[in-house]
């Protein structure tokens, strides 16, 4: 697999992980709704803000910029927002629900997830300097 081949699926994975995010998000949210347990709030709003927006926004950065998706940070990124995402939203749902327990995996899946999108602002800042070609989005 080529280079330009490898970074295209992976910017294609982020965005597929962040369309299963919505449909989780919108999912849940029809739920919560419906059965009107608003407590749920807050693991709704982090699945829609963490797991679409996010990681739709991060693989549309990484299409643009293959450079910054092929870097370390990019790498960083992937493994721990989709590693630490995922238990921050089960164990969230759970706390919400009233198993305090929980709170230091919560904590601990939160810091994961912080320090993936630490690593991701580090390699906007690093790898994402070239200005896109005359032609835009469309010329990449």
């Amino acid at each position: 697999m080529t280079g330009a081949m490898a970074d295209k699926k992976m910017a294609l994975l982020w965005l597929k992980i962040a369309v299963v995010y919505l449909v989780v998000g919108v999912l849940y949210g029809i739920v919560m709704a419906a059965s009107h347990q608003y407590v749920f709030r807050s693991v709704h709003a982090h699945i829609n803000l963490l797991g679409w927006a996010s990681l739709a926004l991060a693989g549309l950065m990484y299409h643009l910029y293959p450079v910054a998706a092929r870097s370390l940070l990019g790498r960083l990124h992937f493994y721990l927002h989709n590693g630490g995402l995922p238990v921050l939203l089960v164990c969230l749902h759970f706390y919400a629900g009233g198993m305090r327990q929980l709170e230091p995996v919560v904590a601990l899946a939160s810091v994961i997830v912080g320090l993936g999108i630490l690593a991701f602002a580090v390699n906007v800042m690093m790898n994402m300097k070239v200005a896109l070609p005359a032609g835009g989005i469309d010329s990449v």
